[in-house]
């Protein structure tokens, strides 16, 4: 391994060089990716892997990284190819970017992905990026990348590469551009720029630096992030099998990653075991001592130590930003609690002092919301051409043109309809950063607040506290109304005068607070609430700022001035609405102080008093000149007015058609008639389909692959169109967007889960996303099905596939529908699980509800379903009672009068030619191969045993291949 990067110093630099475009799956991060298109360079389907075991580090610190390199066709020795590293968010593992890998490596890059130590497969325990430790392996890899001959190299040993993450994997991004000058280009998202400042913030004072984020970096004292802290720990807290010495266990827990699951350690000689090593483990999981002992500390003080701060800065790319000389593309998120727009901000500030390219790019999303696909695919394309221009060779095709070093945010978005939209799919652009190298400073514009001095109480302990968004968890309270929580007393509200006009925020707002308080120190909790005409607050983005204050006057009338930076957002206040400044006493997401208090807060200036908001020049992309753009408006509206004439026609002519309700409906749930199926290439999927399901009936819907069972789910569903034919539900017709799907509950084509929510947030969230009644979901009743017990509000990201599987069947019986429609549903779920499925499917159909099962698992459906359809090649080729569909064949259930006969009688019975016997849930059932029915009983009855029964019995497995065989 190359030593690590010392003093930086000035080297030549290629024009082509490249920093990597790839957006990951960050630590509890909503950012999900969407695959863009590949370039011709080589296609997705030409890219190879190779897996390796990489060893870095020595002696104690040594360990063994689970690798993957993907390789596209075009790159060889003959024509070596730019390298790119990706880096996973916390939690999870080298699997987490495997689509972004084969996606990058689909555009022409040698992509190696990589299970940071700790995680995945790999062994080692976490240092939270060290560069001892997480960087050196970083380097380690580099070294490998160096000795493939498919990879261009600047220089011998020196790779062209650049390296990407999210979040865990961005500072890393940093951190690695910082100790190693190999590295030529960056992508860090959504990461931090200092931890302690992130996790211990305190907003006070106002920075000059000019630009629009820029946030005062407090080094003292801060506010402790206990629930974003305490869901970091958790992550990494879980042991894997070959983390300590004396544990044992060299190879990857048996389910997965380390973001999933529980993980399963190997079998271990107790001779062997090292107690010290057993303490470490129970006691921190998967961190080194030093970050388990600094997190420890702070759960239990909440205060900032030297110790603590001295763990943190060596993994916070503040320390080295004079290092990084690499061209730099920062994306970071608007909806962020724990890596504000202020970590970006202070990394753009950085890296540009050393006359390296930056440009900063912020979007509608981050840890606490998950980004739109749209959002996410215009990030892809953005970051792919960063490094194709500063990673490629300038005759190079792909290279496109120069992405400049320009900024990007989202539209600002006002509040609509009560709910806490942040920024929308419009992107405005500005030709730099304000106040990066030499550019103008942002600019600030007052806006006056009013409210005299007001008393504000901090309770004993810190409860109540006020609620103003979830760690993580942003996009439920997006989704409940963007409502936030204060508590009565327990804070001061100053506000401007209705808006005249509507004012865009962009960056970070500042203000001047009077603060008094009895014992010298206050913790406080500044905020920017927008208010309606209708007195409604929404709190953009769901963001405070934490103001650990000292030094502070214990005389009212003689207050200290405190300079306060609001949190960075992007919003837009309408006119008419106001600006309020809330200044609070607790916030349920940080540590509070124990002791009981009274403070006293005010705005400094008097009648001077102002909020200084940031706004930027600049321009929505794609919009012309004035005229153009009336012309377009006006082509839209005619078009418009035209569809909505037609729309108008239609849908009469379709109400006139389908609008008669069926007498009988209320009785019949499900009625398909005459549905047919048809695609343009002529292509028949379900041919003249026809049956009907009463209530209380458990329906299984069976055929072999290709029969147009998923086909028929789809139409039931709404999601698709039958070519012919009717489809009904309790007598209305089923279509898109009908009204009647509301009393349908479905789990079609996997779970649809979030990773990083919780399975009851998951629950919460899919009925929010429905706008009905919290009341009528019958939460508990649903989490009573999914029968996780705790694992219930532990992340999805760490669930089993069974786990999953049941949490989804809950989400399908939200609201406890009419009709609901599960396929596949006992999928990843052991025996134990599948026998409780069927218990709960039998009664919810026992309430008078249907149930339509769809499962390839025939004894499954025999046991579970009443009713069954078997179709074949599209068509219906059998209905009725299970009991019907078998039918009479070759198997009898035998009854005896003792059942302490009847291993007697499963002798008697296999002793005949072609027989054989064996206990069933049923009883005893016989399979008779050619012997006859008569000659079996015959042979029980001669050898004394007492038959009651003697039914003719054949599977529905037998059934199901004689019908499809017949077909």
């Amino acid at each position: 391994m190359r030593p690590l990067r010392g003093p930086a110093r000035p080297r030549p630099r290629s024009g082509a060089r490249a920093t990597l475009a790839a957006l990951l799956t960050p630590l509890l991060s909503g950012v999900l990716l969407v695959a863009a298109p590949a370039p011709p360079a080589a296609a997705a389907e030409d890219v190879g892997t190779e897996e390796a075991l990489v060893s870095s580090g020595a002696g104690a610190d040594a360990v063994e990284l689970d690798t993957t390199v993907y390789v596209p066709a075009s790159a060889s020795a003959e024509d070596p190819a730019p390298a790119v590293v990706l880096a996973h968010g916390f939690g999870g593992s080298k699997d987490s970017v495997a689509d972004d890998a084969r996606d990058l490596a689909g555009r022409g890059y040698v992509v190696l992905t990589y299970s940071a130590r700790g995680f995945g497969a790999s062994t080692g325990q976490i240092g939270l990026n060290d560069p001892r430790f997480e960087i050196a392996d970083l380097s380690t890899l580099l070294d490998r990348l160096a000795e493939r001959d498919d990879v261009l190299l600047d220089g011998d040993g020196d790779p062209r590469v650049g390296v990407a993450g999210g979040s865990y994997g961005g500072a890393l991004a940093l951190l690695g551009a910082a100790y190693d000058d190999r590295v030529d280009a960056i992508s860090p998202q959504i990461t931090w720029n200092s931890l302690t400042t992130a996790l211990f913030p305190s907003q006070v004072g106002a920075d000059d630096a000019g630009t629009l984020a820029a946030t005062p970096a407090g080094r003292d004292a801060g506010v402790f992030k206990r629930v974003w802290a305490g869901l970091f720990f958790s992550i990494g807290g879980a042991p894997t099998g070959g983390l300590l010495p004396g544990l044992g266990g060299d190879g990857p827990p048996e389910n997965g990653d380390a973001g999933g699951g529980t993980p399963t350690l190997p079998p271990v000689d107790p001779a062997s075991v090292d107690p010290a090593a057993v303490e470490q483990l129970l006691t921190c999981g998967r961190f080194r001592a030093d970050i388990c002992a600094a997190y420890q500390t702070a759960a239990a003080t909440g205060t900032l130590t030297p110790e603590i701060a001295a763990a943190l800065d060596r993994s916070s790319p503040a320390t080295v930003l004079d290092r990084i000389d690499v061209p730099t593309l920062l994306v970071q998120g608007t909806r962020d609690s724990l890596f504000g727009l202020d970590q970006a901000d202070a990394n753009a500030r950085g890296i540009a002092a050393t006359g390296a390219p930056v440009k900063v790019v912020w979007f509608s999303g981050g840890h606490d919301a998950q980004a739109s696909e749209r959002t996410t695919e215009r990030l892809r394309e953005q970051v792919a051409g960063w490094f194709d221009w500063h990673l490629r060779d300038s005759d190079d095709p792909i290279r496109g043109t120069d992405p400049g070093t320009g900024f990007e945010f989202p539209e600002p978005t006002g509040v609509s309809s009560g709910l806490n939209v942040q920024g929308g799919s419009q992107t405005v652009t500005a030709a730099g950063y304000p106040g990066l190298a030499g550019g103008a400073p942002a600019e600030r514009t007052p806006v006056a607040l009013a409210g005299g001095v007001q008393p504000v109480v901090t309770p004993a302990g810190g409860s109540p506290s006020a609620l103003t968004t979830y760690p993580g968890l942003g996009a439920v309270t997006a989704a409940l109304g963007g409502t936030a929580i204060e508590i009565p007393g327990q804070a001061a509200a100053f506000d401007s005068r209705p808006l005249d006009d509507a004012v865009e925020v962009v960056g970070a707002a500042t203000v001047e607070l009077a603060v008094a308080s009895p014992s010298g120190t206050a913790t406080l909790f500044a905020k920017l609430y927008d208010v309606g005409p209708d007195g409604g607050m929404t709190l953009p983005s769901g963001l405070v700022a934490p103001l650990a204050l000292t030094g502070l006057s214990a005389d009212p009338t003689a207050p200290t001035t405190v300079p306060v930076t609001l949190p960075g957002i992007v919003h837009r206040f309408e006119a008419g609405h106001t600006m309020r400044v809330v200044v609070s006493s607790t916030d349920q997401a940080f540590a509070l102080p124990a002791e009981s208090a009274v403070y006293s807060v005010a705005l400094a200036g008097g009648d001077d008093a102002a909020l200084a908001v940031p706004q930027v020049e600049a321009q929505a992309e794609g919009a012309g000149g004035t005229s153009r753009w009336w012309v377009l408006l006006a082509v839209l509206a005619a078009l418009g007015l035209l569809g909505w004439g037609v729309a108008v026609l239609w849908g009469r002519r379709r109400r006139r058609r389908v609008s008669a309700v069926e007498p009988d409906g209320e009785d019949v749930p499900l009625r398909f008639t005459g549905v047919t199926k048809a695609y343009k290439d002529g292509f028949v999927a379900v041919r003249d389909l026809s049956f009907e399901v009463r209530r209380g009936q458990v329906l299984g819907l069976l055929g072999p692959n290709g029969a147009g069972k998923t086909t028929s789910l789809r139409m039931l569903m709404g999601l698709i169109r039958p070519t012919e034919g009717r489809i009904s539900i309790f007598g209305h017709a089923a279509g898109p967007g009908a009204p009647v799907l509301s009393r349908l509950g479905s789990f079609v084509e996997g779970t649809g889960l979030q990773p990083h929510l919780s399975g009851r947030d998951n629950l919460r969230l899919y009925w929010a996303a429905t706008g009905r009644p919290a009341e009528d979901a019958h939460m508990d009743e649903a989490i009573e099905v999914a029968g996780l017990g705790a694992a219930i509000d532990r992340p999805v990201r760490r669930y089993s596939q069974g786990m999953r599987q049941r949490v989804a069947i809950a989400q399908a019986m939200l609201g406890l529908p009419d009709l609901l429609v599960l396929d596949e549903p006992t999928n990843g779920l052991d025996p134990p699980q599948i026998h409780a499925m069927r218990e709960v499917l039998r009664s919810y159909a026992a309430t008078g509800r249907t149930v339509i099962v769809s499962s390839h698992l025939l004894s499954e459906i025999e046991q579970t379903c009443s009713h069954v359809v078997v179709m074949a090649k599209g068509q219906k080729i059998a209905h009725g009672t299970v009991e019907e569909i078998v039918g009479v064949g070759g198997a009898v259930l035998v009854g005896l009068a003792d059942d302490a006969d009847t291993d007697r009688a499963i002798a008697v019975l296999e002793g005949l030619p072609g027989v054989s016997a064996g206990r069933t849930d049923e009883g005893l059932v016989a399979e008779l191969d050619g012997t006859s029915r008569a000659r079996a009983l015959q042979a029980l009855v001669a050898e004394g045993i007492e038959v009651d029964q003697f039914t003719p019995r054949r599977r529905l497995e037998d059934a199901f291949l004689a019908l499809v065989g017949e077909s």
